[in-house]
């Protein structure tokens, strides 16, 4: 039987190192071995509230930068989240099944509650109900296709155990249809730190653009936060933010020698800056012009949505019409 990976990004603007590290090769890489749906997650991007001008933008960024990193859409099943409509049905079934205790406990919407309680607030102030059902979306992106992998980062374990559960209550409530998922996380590449130390995020404002223009990448590099430890000094490569990307980029040999060159001592942060930014722009430089190149001809994109979507309906129309034989309607 083929197995197969579901999995999402969200729209949220132009992607940085982290995104590639974190989310976007460990998928390009899964592809090889499973059938693949991959999305624009454009509806879950909604619950930020970004005009519609921005929203756009953004998803043609997102399906550019997958393509132009390696994903091919005749291999893979490559669609936006909005143009299929069979995943909101199956939502709306999947809410009915799901405990409100779990969505209590979704970390983001947690997170949104304490930082109101924080500041005096009501707990629920500005947060809206698609935050709160954000995990039944994510359930219903995932189960509609038979996952049995999905790539996520440490943030979005809990999610998938939400999923599972919601699969879960559904097979016992009406006959097993839903296979459990398996999260697949790669503890490499779960976090990477922006130029600030903290995990690489553009609401910290911290990231290294992927496609920028080369001055632009070469400065946030050398912003990267380091301690005062002088270069002759003995220091410690795993504690070191700059040596924790090089180490993703550089190859094995070159790792190995600043790695000692850092415990000897004679390592210079301003050298290994000034490696890193030249190897982003060897690895990423021709993946730029792709980028840019794609995105001058967003109606190419389009037909390309358009395709995916195809193939996503007639794969997910056979699911949703045994979800509604199981539950009386249909």
């Amino acid at each position: 039987m083929t197995r197969i990976a579901v999995t999402g990004i969200k729209p949220s603007g132009s992607p940085h190192i982290g995104n590639h590290l974190g989310m976007i090769r460990p998928a390009l890489e899964l592809a090889r071995s499973y059938r693949s749906f991959y999305f624009i997650a454009d509806h879950h991007a909604l619950t930020m509230l970004p005009d519609s001008t921005m929203l756009r933008k953004w998803t043609y960024q997102a399906a550019a930068a997958w393509m132009a990193l390696g994903l091919d859409p005749a291999r893979v099943v490559f669609y936006r989240q909005s143009d299929v409509r069979e995943i909101f049905e199956l939502q709306w079934i999947l809410s009915c099944v799901t405990a409100k205790g779990w969505l209590n406990r979704a970390h983001a919407y947690k997170a949104a509650v304490e930082a109101n309680t924080a500041r005096d607030r009501p707990a629920d102030a500005d947060i809206n109900a698609g935050l709160y059902h954000y995990p039944v979306l994510m359930a219903a992106d995932i189960l509609l296709f038979g996952a049995d992998a999905v790539p996520v980062g440490q943030d979005q374990q809990q999610h998938l155990e939400i999923t599972r559960d919601i699969a879960g209550a559904f097979n016992t409530r009406y006959g097993k249809v839903f296979r459990l998922p398996e999260a697949l996380t790669l503890a490499a590449t779960m976090t990477v730190p922006g130029t600030d130390g903290r995990k690489m995020s553009k609401s910290y404002q911290n990231t290294i653009p992927i496609f920028a223009d080369p001055d632009v990448v070469r400065r946030q590099v050398m912003r990267i936060v380091t301690d005062s430890t002088a270069p002759r000094e003995p220091k410690n490569p795993d504690r070191c933010n700059v040596f924790a990307i090089y180490q993703h980029f550089a190859p094995p040999g070159a790792v190995d020698a600043w790695r000692q060159r850092y415990r000897k001592g004679g390592a210079a942060y301003a050298d290994i800056k000034s490696e890193l930014a030249d190897l982003l722009e060897r690895r990423f430089g021709r993946q730029r012009r792709v980028y840019h190149a794609l995105l001058e001809d967003t109606k190419a994109l389009d037909r390309i949505f358009a395709r995916g979507a195809a193939a996503a309906r007639a794969a997910a129309k056979p699911m949703l019409q045994k979800v509604r034989r199981h539950i009386g309607i249909g």
